[in-house]
């Protein structure tokens, strides 16, 4: 099996209301997210490729102009955990690249949320 991976980054602010008022998460805050897509494939194309990173471009002009830079609560349909935002993504790409297995969305260094069916 081949696999290939690329990260996509952006920041946004969000809050997740639902959780008590003394949840730090609660309250409003920002992170710079990374987004990484994972796609595989038994056999490379006639290119030698799994997928051309060029054709993932699409994936970064998405996130440019509907997250980057802004209010997740604002444009994120559902509670913006990084958890359902992988999901998110995930549902995104496999839709345009049949080859995706997983999307994984870090709000810092050191912690990430994968989504992989």
């Amino acid at each position: 099996m081949f696999r290939i991976a690329k990260e996509f980054h952006f920041s946004a602010s969000h809050q997740l209301t639902h959780l008590p008022r003394d949840h730090q998460c609660a309250r409003l805050h920002g992170h710079n997210y990374v987004v990484t897509v994972e796609l595989a494939a038994a056999e490379l194309n006639a290119d030698g490729f799994v997928r051309d990173y060029g054709e993932l471009r699409a994936l970064k002009d998405y996130i440019d102009a509907r997250f980057d830079h802004r209010h997740l609560n604002d444009v994120f349909d559902g509670i913006s955990t990084a958890e359902n935002m992988a999901r998110h993504f995930f549902d995104w790409c496999a839709a345009r690249w049949p080859e995706t297995v997983a999307v994984r969305v870090s709000e810092t260094p050191k912690t990430w949320a994968e989504y992989r069916p």
